[in-house]
Parts: structure tokens; C-alpha cells; sequence
């Protein structure tokens, strides 16, 4: 569970720390559901065997993680820094199509612009409304499936869902809470809880449709807080498939347009070891156990233009060796010799091992 966890939050890679996922969405209330008893075994293989790939809907993004409001920041300064942290605060709609793995086009709605990311077989669009820009990149023939999002780009709940379950181990407990209603479909509610009380992350839970085993919602409470501290979940969602013409996609006129190559994957072995637990692919290593553990990355993964956006000094703190980003979820430490440590675990743990300790 640990390296997907930390992967998914915001700090788990060094451009995570200014430039991150998105992360979640808000709870979906909604009458009373009465299904059949499922065991947590029975609703993981729902999950498994569901072969949704077609789909069409709207998702809302909620983050709680205590970082400043910057939902204005990113437009007023302009800078790519202020635009990704916007997604780590506040509410976020998006409007998403999937059909089969080579088909995605996700909408992310900002005030007064749209942020697209359009994948039709090999070509990949990324457009922004705002400054009339759109960069295009070119799989290979046999990239075989579906692209993961850009950075800052919108995810589903079931791309969420995929990661965190990759690696259940015996730090979490798993267990099926009372039935839900999410988009007025019925679910079942898959909670996932840390053993161990030395990580900020209370639980997490999955709203999985109880009909296809789609995950509908993914849901993180922070230890101690009654509020999720992110929420990702459809507001309304249709498993019809979506008109073809959705993934064609041509510049408007007067565009900005470039051509990006596309980043060579991680090598095997790049990035320091650790001998215990492994490397974290392609950035860094990984130590502790579980929910507790901390991943480390060299000095110089955090670009030096995002430490120097003005949005760098207001999300994060002075602290003893370095400055902090401190969420309800994720600590990162950037330390002052430029490492970076980042977990769901206190800052005074982050601090340690950058001691050595």
C-alpha cells in the first residue's frame, strides 16, 4: 500500500511538492440502500472483474488538506505553479468520456476557462482555453493502453481506486461499511484503514457500483477529522458509449501549438536503492513500513523556477533544515541542501530521516 499511496497524494514525486495529481472529490449523499451482505474479498473481486470502459460523466473534486485558498492565484500570476497547486485547494468540476483503452478526453472546468486533455489511439492533446495553447504528443504504435493523466490533469475514481489497491498488504485492515448512493447508483462501501497510528491518513474509502464493480468515489479522512480531507467522485455518470466525435481534436484558429516528445520511461534501477525496501521507481527510496513509510528523493528533483514561483513561500514554512509543505494528509520537507522527503507521517519523522535518523 505504501509506495501506491505515496505515489498517488500530492508529494509523492518532487513536482508534486509545487506541481501534483489531482486529488479527490466530495461525498455524495444519498437515500437509503439496502444491498446484499458482501464480504471486503467479494467486493475487491468486484472491483477486479469489472469490465466498465465506456463511460460518460461529470466528476467534482473537493480538497480539505489546510493549504491556503489559491483557486484565484494561478490565474494571477500565470505561472504553472499557481495553476497546479489550484488542485490541491478548494472545488473542481470536470466532464469526462472514456471509450476502451485508447479513447479519453477529460474536461476540467475552471472559472472563466477549460483545461482538456484529449487521447484518440496515438495522439495525445493538451489544451488550455485560457491562453489558447495546445501541445500534442505521439505515442508509439504498441503503447498498448491508455496514458495516465498529465500532471495537475483530472483522474477518475477508478484510476484512483486501481492505484491504491495495487498493493494491499497487512498494514491496512479492510472492511465493507454500510451501503451508498453515489451519481443514483447504489454502492457498496469498501473502507480501508491503516493498522498503525504513526501516519496522518485516517482511512480511505471506495464506493464501488454495485452492479458493474465500478469505483464511483474515493474518499480520504485525515486521523482525527471529521470532514474528508479529499474527495473524488461522479456526480453524475452514464455507462452508455460516448459519441466518437468527442476524441477528434483540432486546434482553434490562432493557437498556440507545439510538439512535445514524449518522456522516456524511468530505466530499471535508476535512482538510488535501498536494500530493504526497494527503490521508488525511477525518483528515489522508499524506507519504513506501510502507511508509515517515507519516500526520499535526491537533491534537485524540484525544479528551481517551481521553488522560486511566490506561491512556494506561501504554501509552505521555515523549519529546521529546510521548509515544509504540511497538509492534513502529506508532509513534504524540502531540505536545505535541496533533498526531498514527503509521507503521510509528521513533519518531526520527515525531519529525522533527513537527519539520518
Amino acid at each position: 500500500m505504501t509506495r501506491v499511496w505515496l505515489r498517488w497524494v500530492p508529494a509523492a514525486a518532487a513536482s508534486a511538492v509545487i506541481a501534483a495529481g489531482a486529488l479527490a472529490v466530495p461525498l455524495q449523499a444519498g437515500a437509503a440502500v439496502n444491498l446484499p451482505d458482501k464480504t471486503p474479498q467479494e467486493v475487491l473481486a468486484m472491483i477486479g472483474d469489472s469490465t466498465v470502459d465506456a463511460l460518460s460523466g461529470t466528476l467534482e473534486q473537493t480538497s480539505r488538506l489546510g493549504l491556503p485558498d489559491l483557486s484565484m492565484g494561478g490565474s494571477a500570476a500565470g505561472d504553472d505553479a499557481a495553476s497546479a497547486l489550484e488542485l490541491l485547494t478548494g472545488t473542481h468540476t470536470a466532464r469526462v468520456y472514456l471509450d476502451g483503452p485508447g479513447q479519453a478526453r477529460v474536461q476540467l472546468m475552471d472559472r472563466l476557462a477549460e483545461r482538456d486533455l484529449i487521447v484518440n489511439g496515438t495522439d495525445v492533446w493538451l489544451y488550455d482555453s485560457k491562453d489558447n495553447e495546445a501541445t500534442h504528443l505521439t505515442l508509439p504504435a504498441d503503447a498498448g493502453s491508455r496514458p495516465s493523466p498529465a500532471p495537475g490533469s483530472q483522474q477518475t475514481p477508478a484510476q484512483l481506486a486501481d492505484k491504491l489497491l495495487a498493493e494491499l498488504d497487512p498494514s491496512t485492515a479492510v472492511s465493507v461499511d454500510a451501503d451508498t448512493e453515489v451519481a443514483g447508483r447504489a454502492a457498496y462501501d469498501l473502507v480501508l484503514t491503516p493498522r498503525g497510528n504513526d501516519t496522518l491518513v485516517g482511512s480511505v474509502s471506495i464506493a464501488v457500483d454495485s452492479e458493474t464493480g465500478l469505483p464511483l468515489r474515493v474518499e480520504v479522512q485525515a486521523r482525527g477529522e471529521t470532514e474528508p480531507a479529499f474527495e473524488l467522485a461522479f456526480t453524475a455518470l452514464s455507462l452508455a458509449k460516448p459519441d466518437a466525435a468527442l476524441f477528434d481534436f483540432e486546434p482553434p484558429a490562432g493557437a498556440d501549438v507545439k510538439e512535445q516528445a514524449l518522456p522516456e520511461p524511468p530505466s530499471a534501477g535508476h535512482g538510488p536503492k535501498d536494500t530493504e525496501h526497494g527503490d521508488f521507481p525511477g525518483t528515489g527510496t522508499v524506507s519504513g513500513t506501510g502507511w508509515e513509510s517515507v519516500v526520499e528523493l535526491p537533491a534537485g528533483s524540484v525544479p528551481a523556477e517551481l521553488t522560486a514561483s511566490p506561491l512556494y513561500d506561501q504554501a509552505t514554512e521555515a523549519v529546521d533544515g529546510g521548509r515544509l509543505l504540511s497538509t492534513s494528509l502529506v508532509n513534504v520537507l524540502i531540505t536545505d541542501d535541496g533533498r526531498v522527503f514527503a509521507g503521510s507521517v509528521p513533519a518531526s519523522r520527515l525531519q529525522a530521516a533527513a537527519a539520518g535518523g
